[in-house]
């Protein structure tokens, strides 16, 4: 029964991405051009356009941490050619710093894929002797190791 179930859907699947998409598909990214997260969004529109042969625009709306651009994609006709591109910040952290958000967090949206993992860095003045975080709290007392 359960092989059943997986090959229906894995057909399901492969009839529906067959016709998709049939018309361009927008990313919005709740951020201005040029950092993080517009970067990687315009890496893989570049990418599906080629492979779906559709167009995949980046639209950036900038705005209140992201709570612009992501009221406008929950606002979007729900049929999949208008897609939030974010970072942990707008799903998780606004929630909770945001309780009166124009749309419902938990209901408005659903993942779909990782589509890359950004590092953020500790960096500090070169005249800064230690070299690590561990180092620094040890000789400098400054920064917390927790």
């Amino acid at each position: 029964m359960k092989v059943l179930f997986w090959a229906l859907l894995l057909a399901a699947t492969a009839a529906v991405a067959q016709s998709y998409p049939a018309k361009p598909v927008t990313f919005i990214v709740p951020f201005p051009p040029g950092g993080g997260t517009d970067i990687s969004a315009r890496t893989v529109a570049a990418k599906l356009t080629e492979k779906w042969k559709h167009s995949v625009v980046v639209e950036n709306r900038a705005g209140a941490a992201g709570i612009l651009g992501a009221d406008a994609a929950a606002k979007a006709r729900p049929d999949g050619y208008t897609l939030l591109i974010v970072n942990v910040g707008v799903t998780s952290i606004n929630p909770a710093l945001y309780p009166k958000l124009p749309y419902n967090p938990d209901t408005a949206f659903t993942p779909i894929s990782l589509i890359c993992e950004l590092p953020f860095v500790l960096m500090a003045s070169p005249s800064f002797p230690p070299s690590s975080v561990r180092s620094s709290s040890r000789t400098q007392g400054r920064i917390p190791t927790r």
